[in-house]
């Protein structure tokens, strides 16, 4: 059988792959790299030509044909492809633990990094020597071999328990629907949303209007539907998801799994050393401590807190005075905060919609990226995708290819809800001098196009474009030619964040909106007195968007910073414990938001979400010298590539923030563009 994952192509042959191709490329590459290894680790004087880059050839063999199965299986989702997604992350579980603990192999790394010439490698090449030595470390190859055993057991299970909770949020975000045949039963909700849950009826072959718990058919509902019945039946469906209360009540519950994965993590980190998970995840990120980081959220929420509880103050007594409601419930806080949104700035996302088509917001991104960052992306149509919604680009400089991405923006049955980046191979050059070019995957959950009607975004979903292709360029536009630090490879967690929470920014400057908006029937820019209240209305409840990601991340830290084999943490418990601390809106009982929180239970953000913060300091602290030189200062532009984005992980990111911004961030960049502070007065 020639089997597509095992071709060495540049693009992966979507329309020839089929499922009974991956796990057999899975195990072909598996027993290649096994017997290979043992003959690398051996050698009695290895250089980087001998031991690094071979090594890196069959780890990026590897990932290349493990990055297109895991992206199917995240948008193309079926129950065939889930079970061999599950066996082959077992398989490459236990691979990935035989290779961190391979102590022959370790040995020859150290004796490559004592080599007398070690100085002579590329700051990128001994970058990769120091991290993989360090990820030996933290892989357990110091263990006793009874811990090493207990250490792949660990591994083994976590993986299967994150998969497991993965599975559960999405089943029971696709199993919950409601069929609505009234239409007065969703008075307020906009016309694109009713378009759409009718077109979703139908494609289930129903009439009337199917509301989901994806977002652009729960989002709606919960904003602009008159029916507070309704939005508190949808309300406690989403917050309910894969817990033991709800409409699917303990039929996919994740207690018990989150239970499970803190045990493990909290084992796995004292097996290494550590005295909790927290402390372990930081070993790899540019926070140096767990004081560091829980003084950095306690900073915020002190100065942001206030803030919010003003925020709330307002909404409660707009609810009261202009619509007769004493009491604010949780689902009633997005409806009447956009009603306020409305009559104190007289714009809402719904009427901005016409100016954000798909069609326009997509072009108008690449056209911000090319300006900023001297490159041309060009559609490729012939190139075969996974899906007809996806498509194919390429990234050229002076003629010349850089990169590969794919874009699929829309949602549908079978696709994993959310918006991300993910890596389908990384730039490198092997031993011959070929050089790889790096493809990524881009994926979003947008309202699909109807009939006629093209896709329209709201303003936050563009931003949530330019986020996820913030990532994409600082995986594609690094120079760097080591696999191991190239593009995001090798950036500590806490900074990857850095240049896609940065793009953000060309959402709400005038300059670059008139590249992004144009009514889709007109062609009109967006009118001006729009742009002012769009831009006008960018800080609005900024306290309450600033506690409640202060409150996810505390919560997550927390949870794995105060563990313990006598008193572990439950995750319930240590919601509604930080939530007292924090938070300004009050929550139900049956609310059980840590169930379907995917980004630390399945994604790579335990006892890290504070990432996102602690990444937006930088993005906000680095936009602040293109507000002083302009948005496209083309100087400014090529020293935010040449620093950040070329080099990728090859070297330690606050040497690379320093380098372009001149100092050490600071966080009042970050609490001037949210509003929290005033901005400094004019001389």
């Amino acid at each position: 059988m020639n089997n597509p994952l095992l071709n060495d192509e540049i693009l992966p042959r979507f329309d020839h792959i089929r499922t009974e191709h991956m796990e057999v490329a899975i195990d072909q590459i598996l027993s290649d790299n096994r017997m290979q290894i043992q003959n690398l680790a051996t050698q009695p004087e290895p250089t980087w030509e001998t031991l690094a880059l071979p090594m890196q050839g069959l780890e990026d063999r590897l990932n290349k044909a493990w990055a297109v199965i895991s992206h199917l299986n995240g948008v193309m989702n079926n129950d065939d492809l889930r079970k061999i997604y599950k066996r082959c992350l077992e398989k490459l579980t236990e691979y990935g633990t035989e290779l961190s603990q391979n102590t022959e192999l370790c040995e020859s790394y150290k004796k490559l990094a004592a080599r007398e010439d070690f100085s002579q490698l590329s700051e990128a090449q001994q970058k990769a020597i120091n991290n993989t030595l360090r990820d030996f470390h933290l892989g357990g190859v110091d263990l006793p071999a009874d811990k090493k055993t207990r250490y792949a057991d660990l591994k083994r299970e976590l993986a299967e328990l994150s998969n497991t909770f993965s599975d559960n949020v999405l089943d029971a975000t696709q199993n919950w629907s409601k069929l609505i045949t009234d239409v007065n039963e969703l008075a307020g909700v906009p016309e694109s949303a009713l378009e759409g849950a009718q077109q979703t009826a139908k494609s289930r072959d129903l009439d009337g209007y199917l509301i989901t718990l994806d977002f652009p058919s729960f989002y709606p509902v919960m904003t602009y539907a008159d029916n507070r019945e309704l939005r508190r039946e949808v309300y406690e469906a989403f917050v309910t998801r894969a817990s033991d209360l709800g409409p699917d009540a303990g039929t996919w519950d994740n207690t018990q799994v989150m239970a499970e994965i803190l045990k493990r993590r909290h084992a796995l980190a004292q097996l290494l050393g550590f005295d909790n998970y927290a402390e372990r995840s930081l070993a790899t990120k540019m926070a140096r401590s767990v004081d560091e980081v829980l003084g950095f959220l306690h900073t915020l929420a002190e100065k942001s807190r206030p803030v919010a509880e003003q925020d709330i103050a307002d909404l409660k007594a707009f609810a009261r005075q202009s619509h007769g409601v004493e009491e604010l419930e949780a689902w009633d806080i997005g409806y009447y905060s956009e009603k306020l949104r409305q009559q104190r700035y007289d714009v809402s996302p719904e009427a901005l919609r016409p100016w954000f088509p798909a069609d326009r917001v997509v072009p108008g991104l690449f056209a911000v990226a090319e300006k900023l960052f001297n490159i041309q992306i060009e559609a490729k149509p012939e190139v075969q995708t996974w899906h007809p919604d996806a498509t194919a680009y390429c990234i050229s400089r002076d003629g010349e290819p850089v990169a590969w991405f794919y874009l699929d923006l829309f949602a549908r049955q079978g696709k994993r809800g959310g918006a991300w980046m993910a890596d389908c191979s990384v730039r490198w050059r092997n031993l011959s001098g070929h050089l790889q070019l790096p493809v990524a995957f881009l994926t979003c959950n947008f309202t699909a196009p109807i009939g006629d009607k093209p896709s329209l975004l709201t303003h936050d979903e563009v931003t949530t474009l330019f986020h996820e292709f913030g990532h994409g360029l600082h995986h594609m536009l690094t120079q760097v030619d080591v696999a191991d630090v190239s593009g995001i490879n090798g950036v500590a967690w806490d900074a990857v964040e850095l240049p896609s929470q940065f793009l953000e920014n060309w959402c709400w400057n005038p300059e670059s909106l008139n590249l992004i908006a144009s009514h889709h029937e007109t062609g009109e820019p967006l009118p001006r007195d729009l742009l002012e209240k769009l831009l006008a209305a960018r800080n609005f409840q900024a306290g309450m968007q600033m506690v409640r990601q202060l409150e996810f991340s505390l919560f997550d830290f927390r949870l794995h910073a105060e563990y313990t084999d006598t008193a572990p943490t439950i995750p319930l418990e240590m919601h509604r414990k930080v939530r007292e601390g924090i938070a300004v809106v009050q929550s139900p009982e049956f609310n059980r938001f840590p169930n379907s929180f995917s980004h630390i239970f399945s994604g790579g953000y335990a006892a890290g979400y504070y990432s996102y913060k602690w990444a937006e300091v930088l993005a906000a602290d680095a936009f602040s010298l293109f507000e002083e030189r302009g948005i496209f200062d083309p100087d400014t532009g090529r020293a935010f590539l040449e620093n950040i984005l070329e080099k990728g992980g090859s070297r330690e990111p606050m040497e690379l923030f320093k380098a372009f911004r001149g100092r050490e961030p600071e966080v009042d960049a970050l609490l001037r563009q949210t509003g929290i502070t005033q901005q400094p007065a004019a001389a």
